[in-house]
């Protein structure tokens, strides 16, 4: 029978019910669980079903059918009070009725003021840049709000892969340091600019939201760049160039940096990297936010966005590696970082143009002071048996909105029943307690999904090292190889371009070609899921890396059989350099199947009020590979060199004294354990998706096993 139908013939006379009492008992009681449950989970009811429906049947008809009323009025599932079922009628131990699930002590009150301060928007309602909800969606949003976003990061990996491939060769003829300090100093740089993405997502979600976070930080960007472009245009920022050519650098004797120019160097080269903090965690989520959750394509919309959003990351990228390379041969180094402090403040204007079209998120307050509540609250309650007399039930608000502004409600899951504790409501809490005491459970289930969600990020740390490993090391291979293309001279910095075109190709042809092929073998709609796609990414990175230790092993014994071992700057010109073109590509369709995958698990599956952060994962583990990077190479130089006994490092200034193919198969079999720790992770993550609805289908047996004893 409909719902809605329902409803009107509760409301006839009681001889309607006829012998179909009986009948109606049973159903009515498996309905009454299965819908109240829904809505304490914030999942929606089939089509004309309402909550006050419910009510009134329970008011009305509940002492017919032999239903206790008791406990109604707070909207109770099963309190521990009302909960009489024994061991053997569950049909199980004593020990595993102890450890029934918390599912059926799920309480909500009425008298629960908000965690974090005071009213709210609630769920996920859009609202515009003033915080007020958004009455005509058709006008805000979609794919033109997006593409106003996605200029922003163009200009931003723009500037990233500009500096990371141009500024080694900066310090190195210019600022007259060496090729490993000034690899380690470009590390740090890219590690800054990504680890520090968790300030930006702890902004965003908990004060400014990602719209002024973005306006910030953009801006402390535009003024490191143009402090960059200073250094590299003022001759009092740099050293004497005079009397400085290639021989006297091959032997180290050019006019080194001084101290303070080093140190404004590093400072406008490391504020740049701030900047990124509150980009990189916040772009592609306010590109997301765009779209709406409630439609039906609204899965399509994200599974495409994500890609065409790796894409202007991409077309960045390539712009970085041609142009901007072209502008610095033709008109210098000032000239080539001019050009990226001139393409931010272009993207800057596109993206602040935009903000009438831009929906927006609610902050929902502090993430790490919710953290840390549950922390406080389930260390309080530590002693506290969930077969207490003194249980009352699991604590949250009514309705189907959560005490947090801008998130809905988590569904209770039986991970980590450690945290559980700071939901457990026991008879001794007051009316109105501490949040510092008694978490909701949808405050209790962030931390659970944060907590979660580490391994998966985790495990892409090894890819970004490979990355950083290549942006570095694969330009001082380039500079010993012939990088003629028929009567096309490359210049080396523009070798990396190639990871770029490959990406791009790849995601030309993604919807046209692979997910059609996957579909067919995996069932997925969309090809492989995104745990699958990151595990792809992965599986080729260990291609990529090991490749490249075959034929840095091959690129070094060449060197040396035709006596190039000590002049590591000139090109041998019957070895070209276009085999490194497999590596480049191999890593490029590493990146777009991991990174494109995880960005879009991370959204999709972290909490409401608390995406920036998880899109930061994505960003801090590019952080740590880049720091891990430098570490590795710091250790491997302590480790394999001794100058006393005149043994040059794996990672030596000459390339063909050095061993960067040992380094290559170290990378590869640490990519390999990587690997597999991404296996085991991987096969133990549920999606919050499929959660839910085991919860549901558990929670609906719970009620419908129930006798319902009648007159």
């Amino acid at each position: 029978m409909p719902h809605n139908e329902m409803s009107v013939s509760m409301n006839s006379s009681e001889s309607a019910m006829g012998e179909g009492r009986r009948a109606m008992a049973s159903a009515g009681a498996q309905e009454l669980g299965r819908h109240l449950s829904m809505a304490l989970y914030a999942q929606p009811p089939p089509q004309g079903f309402r909550i006050t429906a419910l009510r009134g049947f329970s008011q009305r008809f509940r002492p017919k059918l032999g239903l206790s009323t008791q406990g109604m009025a707070s909207r109770e599932i099963k309190s521990h009070e009302d909960f009489s079922e024994t061991p053997a009628r569950l049909g199980g131990s004593p020990e595993s009725f102890r450890r029934k699930k918390l599912g059926i002590h799920f309480i909500e009150s009425d008298d629960r003021r908000t965690a974090i301060g005071g009213g709210y928007v609630g769920g996920t309602t859009p609202v515009n840049i003033r915080g007020k909800p958004i009455t005509d969606l058709s006008k805000t949003g979609g794919w033109m709000a997006a593409f106003f976003i996605f200029g922003n990061e163009m200009a931003e990996r723009m500037a990233y892969f500009g500096l990371s491939v141009n500024m080694v060769a900066f310090m190195f003829y210019i600022m007259h340091r060496p090729f490993s300090s000034s690899a380690n100093a470009v590390n740090n740089f890219l590690g800054i600019s990504q680890a520090s993405s968790v300030l930006g997502g702890f902004l965003a979600d908990a004060y400014l939201g990602r719209y002024w976070t973005i306006a910030i930080f953009t801006t402390i960007y535009l003024v490191g760049l143009t402090g960059i472009t200073l250094a590299a245009t003022m001759n009092i920022f740099v050293p004497n160039q005079d009397q400085c050519d290639q021989f006297s650098l091959l032997i180290g004797t050019c006019e080194p940096a001084k101290p303070w120019q080093m140190f404004y160097l590093y400072s406008v080269l490391y504020v740049t990297g701030f900047g990124a903090a509150g980009i990189r965690p916040c772009v592609s989520s306010f590109g997301a936010d765009q779209f709406d959750e409630r439609s039906i394509d609204y899965k399509s919309h994200l599974d495409r966005f994500f890609n065409f959003f790796y894409l202007s990351v991409t077309i960045g990228a390539i712009v970085a590696f041609t142009m901007v390379v072209y502008i610095q041969m033709q008109y210098g180094w000032g000239s080539a970082f001019g050009s990226l402090a001139i393409a931010m403040g272009i993207s800057n204007m596109v993206f602040f143009i935009g903000t009438p079209l831009y929906r927006h998120r609610l902050p929902g307050g502090s993430p790490l002071t919710r953290v840390a509540q549950v922390l406080v609250a389930a260390f309080r309650k530590r002693n506290a048996s969930f077969s207490s007399s003194e249980l009352v039930g699991l604590y949250e608000v009514p309705g189907k909105h959560s005490a947090i502004k801008g998130s809905g409600k988590i569904a209770h899951t039986d991970d980590f029943r450690c945290l559980d504790k700071a939901a457990l409501q026991l008879k001794e809490d007051s009316a109105d307690p501490s949040p510092w005491r008694l978490c909701t459970v949808t405050q209790v289930e962030e931390v659970k999904i944060l907590w979660k969600l580490l391994p998966i990020p985790s495990c892409t740390i090894m890819l970004s090292v490979i990355l950083t490993e290549f942006l570095t090391l694969s330009v001082q291979q380039a500079y010993t190889l012939n990088t003629h293309m028929g009567h096309l001279k490359l210049p080396v910095t523009c070798m990396p371009v190639f990871p770029g075109l490959s990406i791009f190709l790849i995601l030309s042809l993604y919807y046209s070609i692979f997910v059609p092929l996957s579909r067919r073998i995996t069932g997925h709609p969309h090809g492989a899921s995104q745990l699958q796609r990151v595990g792809i990414g992965l599986a080729v990175s260990i291609l990529s890396v090991a490749w490249a230790g075959i034929f840095e092993r091959y690129r070094r014994n060449y060197a040396i059989k035709q006596g190039y071992e000590a002049n590591f700057l000139a090109a041998m010109p019957n070895l070209s350099a276009y085999w490194l073109l497999i590596q480049y590509c191999l890593i490029g369709i590493a990146e777009v199947f991991c990174i494109v995958g995880l960005l879009e698990f991370l959204y999709q599956e972290a909490p409401d009020a608390m995406r920036s952060i998880g899109s930061a994962y994505a960003a801090v583990a590019g952080g740590l590979g880049c720091f891990a990077a430098s570490i590795l190479n710091s250790i491997i130089k302590s480790i394999t060199g001794n100058p006393n006994k005149g043994r040059p490092s794996w990672l030596s200034q000459n390339i063909n004294t050095g061993r960067f193919d040992y380094l290559y198969w170290v990378l590869t079999v640490l990519s390999v354990v990587n690997f597999c720790a991404f296996l085991f992770s991987a096969q133990r993550y549920k999606y919050r998706t499929e959660q839910g609805m085991e919860m549901g289908e558990q929670i609906g047996t719970n009620k419908t096993s129930t006798p319902v004893e009648g007159n």
